[in-house]
């Protein structure tokens, strides 16, 4: 049984990139597929794709590195875990890294980066960071 699929999401990523592998499947679930769809309008991945039907749902994963081989994922930490959950209001958003990074934010209308849920004037639950 899984507890954090987010960060069981994190850590897949994490893992693989540090691997070098091109391709990291992870289990499906509604939520992981908003982030990495967050992840890829970002340029944080190259693509995903969904895999399989019914409950052996996957997400293939592409991976992006840069020219000299190193992921371009530098860093992601979950904020928000089930034993410590962390909700902010669009006022006390700051920017990650003076704007480098960005945070993943579940709001009221969705999953979103911080700046969008700034501009939107949102609050809500911060799931992680990455830069």
């Amino acid at each position: 049984m899984m507890t954090d699929p987010i960060a069981d999401l994190l850590t897949r990523l994490r893992n693989a990139q540090t691997v070098k592998h091109p391709l990291v499947t992870i289990p499906y679930s509604k939520m992981k597929e908003a982030i990495l769809k967050i992840l890829r309008q970002e340029g944080f991945v190259t693509d995903f794709e969904t895999v399989g039907e019914g409950i052996r749902k996957q997400l293939a994963v592409t991976l992006k590195y840069t020219d000299q081989g190193s992921g371009v994922i530098e860093t992601m930490r979950r904020v928000s875990r089930p034993g410590r959950r962390v909700y902010l209001g669009s006022d006390a958003m700051k920017p990650v890294r003076n704007g480098l990074g960005l945070a993943i934010v579940s709001t009221s209308k969705g999953v979103m980066t911080d700046q969008k849920a700034r501009s939107q004037k949102l609050g809500g639950e911060i799931l992680l960071n990455i830069w």
